[in-house]
């Protein structure tokens, strides 16, 4: 048995073939074992004539290359200084000998076969979809479009699918089991079960659809955290990002082809940011932009036993998919916008112009894009990049490589999800709501810059219109009481039985280009003005009527600061009545709203100086480490109408 599945597909060809191309494989080896230290041999530029006319169109020689230990790196493949020069040695011994033994006029090393043609004929059912099977010793027809394109995409097609084995390592799961809090998810997912069993008795969940939820949420919220440009690490300013830097050794051991350059004009100091693509690093750094959540947290799934897959884009965006057993179907997952199931987030959400969405597994490659997409003719029109025969072959043939040690069970496993992807895939879908708002992670111009905020963004979402009303508990004991704890981001009803309702804008009224920023580096956290936004708002409503009640007392407590020439108006209003008041963090009574059965509390954001003035009036804000004191409260103490 080979020692490369590469090297098994390379002997499938003719001896001419074979022997040109083995000849420039054992040159880039030899160069390397000869000066491992010479950076020139250990890079191969991807559009390189030699290169893309000589082996892109060679089945099995990107492979071995790859399986020699190079990796991807934007235009060039590169031998790291962390790969394996055993596992090079043993790739290049391989194509020796079979080159030897071809020019001595033996026969061709049988190739490694994944399965005898009859056999695979009779594992598929007869409803199989209509894929063209595997075949191997048929080169893929050359597309229409530049060679280096193909090249390009195949190299991106290897890359991932290789990466993703590193979920595998059962060493690098039980770190990352260490950092997540599995016993607390998995309690609240319990809880979220039945909550959903009492609401609907023929509920078909199961509990890793809540956990899939629960890890969500904590990831955003808790674990990692969004870099748009890092502060200053000598005075903790703004900095601004410029050229970049050379990557060191330890950069690139743990994949950072690219370090940016974060500089602060003020004490003309770098901060370094290295793009790490090493999961491991990641679960230690705990930061950075999609390319990072997305790889941490593929991991965190892996390492919680749920069957995730990574998702690539080829317009520059990258998630999770996570199969659910009880639905039967793979659900769409974003670790940067916490959601879930949404899968016409970019196109409808964010505007994006889609193409090639492609999911790669321990298992297998998919063409996900249909999925993504309510547009599917316009899709096609912009499917470009390569011959649409050129990808399915390819992807094929690096499925059956892959799937060459997997059970017979197995493989139908996977064929039956598949059948059940395309099903879903013929019909475009319909956009839902929570599919339609603007992308939420990143600042605006990142946003902008990429092209993904929906039209115009004015950091709404659909209007909540959530209205507090008393409960029966709260009407028996005539008070309700209301507390939000910034840092925790979550709202306690103490007047019924202390309930717990997660998310800052989950009980607000209305809401205007606010968000809640977290500042990592800072440990603060506080609602903010969306950026690009002159002003913001937000409102809470109390409204008595329905339960017959009215107000006898209230008392009100908020917390607000501001900076420069920023400004924040509270004002509680009823009827045709407005207070204003200090958000000084004391409680304030209001004798003037006796007697009336509704009124609002509202604040509005305005003012700033400069290209940060929409942090320069801040609602709430408190310390990260702060875990008593409340940023809100409102208390009111209530009589029959």
């Amino acid at each position: 048995m080979s020692v490369s599945p590469g090297v098994s597909t390379l002997c499938e060809n003719s001896n001419d073939v074979f022997l040109d191309v083995a000849k420039l494989l054992l040159t880039y080896a030899d160069n390397i074992l000869r000066s491992p230290n010479e950076e020139k041999y250990r890079s191969i530029r991807i559009g390189n004539p030699t290169f893309s006319t000589k082996l892109l169109p060679v089945k099995g020689a990107v492979e071995c290359l790859f399986d020699m230990g190079f990796e991807e790196a934007e235009t060039h493949l590169v031998f790291p200084k962390s790969a394996s020069v055993e596992q090079l040695k043993l790739v290049r011994e391989a194509i020796a000998a079979e080159r030897d033994q071809r020019l001595s006029g033996g026969q061709p090393v049988p190739p490694l076969q994944t399965a005898p043609p009859s056999a695979s004929a009779q594992e598929r059912p007869s409803s199989q979809p209509t894929i063209p099977p595997s075949q191997p010793t048929i080169p893929p027809p050359p597309p229409p479009q530049p060679l280096e394109n193909s090249m390009s995409f195949f190299v991106t097609l290897q890359s991932n699918f290789q990466h993703v084995m590193l979920y595998e390592n059962p060493e690098l799961q039980q770190k990352a089991r260490i950092h997540i809090p599995h016993q607390d998810l998995s309690s609240a997912a319990d809880d979220k079960l039945t909550q959903a069993k009492e609401a609907d008795p023929e509920c078909k969940l199961r509990k890793e659809d809540f956990l899939l939820l629960e890890l969500l949420r904590w990831f955003k919220q808790d674990f990692f955290s969004w870099v748009d440009r890092l502060p200053c690490s000598c005075c903790g300013g703004s900095t601004q990002t410029t050229d970049s830097l050379n990557p060191t050794t330890e950069d690139l051991h743990w994949g950072a082809q690219r370090v940016e350059n974060h500089y602060c004009q003020t004490c003309q100091l770098s901060t370094r940011f290295p793009r790490y693509n090493n999961p491991e690093k990641l679960l230690e750094t705990r930061r950075g932009r999609c390319g990072e959540w997305a790889n941490c947290f593929t991991l965190c799934c892996r390492a919680l036993g749920l069957d995730a897959r990574y998702i690539w884009d080829s317009t520059d965006h990258v998630w999770t998919e996570v199969y659910s057993l009880s639905q039967r179907r793979w659900l769409h997952c974003d670790p940067c916008e916490n959601a879930c199931d949404k899968p016409l987030l970019y196109e409808v959400g964010w505007g994006k112009k889609l193409a090639y969405v492609l999911a790669f597994s321990k298992d297998q490659v998919v063409d996900v894009t249909w999925r993504y997409s309510c547009k599917h003719p316009e899709v096609l029109t912009r499917r470009t990049r390569v011959q649409e025969a050129w990808l399915l072959r390819t992807i094929n043939q690096l499925n059956t490589v892959r799937q060459q040690s997997l059970s017979p069970e197995r493989k139908k496993e996977l064929l039956d999800r598949l059948l059940v992807e395309l099903v879903e895939f013929i019909s475009p879908k319909k956009p839902k709501p929570g599919e339609l708002g603007g992308r939420n992670s990143g600042s605006l111009a990142w946003r902008i810059a990429r092209g993904e905020t929906g039209g115009a963004d004015t950091g709404t979402s659909p209007q909540v219109e959530y209205v507090f009303t008393p409960t029966e508990k709260e009407k028996s004991d005539r008070l309700l009481h209301v507390r939000y704890s910034a840092n925790k981001d979550q709202y306690c009803r103490v007047s019924d039985s202390s309930q717990v309702i997660r998310g800052w804008d989950r009980c607000v009224w209305r809401k205007e280009s606010l968000f809640r920023k977290v500042e990592d580096d800072w440990q603060m956290v506080y609602i903010a003005r969306t950026e690009g936004s002159s002003s913001g708002s937000v409102g809470w409503k109390f409204d008595f009527a329905p339960a017959g009640m009215k107000v006898k007392s209230v008392s009100v407590m908020a917390r607000s600061e501001t900076f420069h020439s920023g400004t924040v108006c509270w004002r509680l209003q009823s009827g045709h009545d407005t207070t204003h008041f200090s958000a000084d963090g004391s409680m304030k009574s209001f004798p003037g709203l006796s007697g009336s059965s509704e009124f609002v509390v509202e604040a509005e954001l305005a003012g700033g100086d400069g290209g940060e003035s929409w942090q320069h009036a801040q609602l709430f804000r408190q310390s990260l480490t702060e875990t008593e004191e409340p940023s809100f409260e409102i208390l009111v103490d209530l009589e029959d109408a």
